[in-house]
């Protein structure tokens, strides 16, 4: 098979290249079971090289045609499509946020659709094409009501996904991503990157920053899960959707709180008291828009699961960083 993954240089499309790659198989769109000859990682910078000669690097802005033109060749069997403006960035930025999150899917698409045999495209969407007053928990068929451009957004892509579908032009799949902690690295523009700032600068002796209220809930999951369930709803037979291709991925039910709980217990006082409130309305407006609390019963049924709880998170983060 060959996959293309767009954000690839970025943290979740490494991880999710190096799960494939040692998985070694995947399924197209027919349901056979093909090994993974090549893996192409698309992206605005080139990916890292991880070494294995399945790989490919294709880099430049994802919203140019002749980039998804050599990147999504007439042998592509598969897209990951997790390349996006992030919330807070599309939220200030709207022409960028436009032009990268709904053009760019747009276009990928269309070059999907004009391939030969239809090819599995699975969209990384967002909890955030949701918002305004709804059920707690939220349950699968709840509205799409966006309440931010980066919701609006995703929307969009999810409804792109399914008509083409429908069509016969790809075999689509849209995960509805929790917010994913604890990510290395630096802060990035996104409204939930304090999720995981909150946890990675204390344990790295550094203060931080919470720009919401101690009681903010938020549906987070871990690195390690949003991968496998990534690859789960890849995976899953096109018989187990009904009248939609869009999932909600299951996840953490957790307040800020209770977080900087979690970490006060798994690395002490001295770490957790490095975190500081201080608030910011123009994140605390973004954030508090998402719902964070859902029953994600087609999600289980695919055989997606969520982490246990926040602890095993920042336990899991801490393993990872002293590989």
């Amino acid at each position: 098979m060959r996959i293309v993954i767009t954000g690839g240089a970025g943290f979740l499309g490494t991880r999710l290249a190096r799960a494939l790659l040692a998985r070694g198989t995947l399924t197209d769109a027919s349901g056979t079971t093909r090994a993974i000859r090549e893996v192409v990682l698309v992206d605005l910078a080139p990916a890292n090289d991880p070494g294995d000669g399945r790989v490919r690097v294709a880099s430049g802005d994802l919203a140019d045609p002749a980039l998804i033109e050599r990147a999504l060749t007439s042998e592509t069997d598969t897209v990951f499509h997790l390349a996006a403006v992030v919330s807070g960035q599309a939220e200030a930025d709207f022409d960028t946020g436009m032009r990268v999150n709904l053009d760019a899917t747009r276009a990928l698409l269309e070059r999907c659709r004009r391939l030969t045999t239809p090819p599995k495209f699975l969209f990384a969407s967002s909890l955030a094409v949701f918002g305004g007053t709804l059920s707690d928990p939220v349950d699968d068929g709840a509205p799409l009501t966006p309440q931010s451009s980066y919701g609006t957004q995703k929307a969009i892509g999810e409804l792109l996904v399914y008509d083409m579908t429908r069509k016969g032009y790809i075999d689509g799949r849209s995960l509805r991503l929790p917010t994913v902690t604890v990510r290395p690295g630096k802060p990035n523009k996104a409204a939930s990157s304090f999720a995981s700032g909150i946890i990675r600068e204390p344990l790295a002796s550094v203060d931080a920053i919470c720009p919401v209220a101690r009681e903010t809930r938020m549906w987070v999951t871990s690195p390690d899960a949003v991968v496998a369930n990534l690859i789960i709803g890849h995976e899953a037979p096109a018989s187990a959707f009904g009248l939609t291709r869009s999932v909600n991925v299951p996840g953490l039910c957790v307040a800020v709180e209770e977080m900087v709980a979690a970490l006060r217990r798994v690395a002490g006082d001295k770490v957790a008291d490095r975190v500081k409130w201080q608030y910011d309305p123009a994140i605390d407006r973004i954030v508090s828009t998402w719902p964070a609390n859902f029953a994600p019963k087609l999600g289980h049924a695919l055989g997606m699961r969520g982490d246990a709880d926040f602890d095993g998170i920042i336990r899991a983060y801490i393993a990872d960083m002293q590989v």
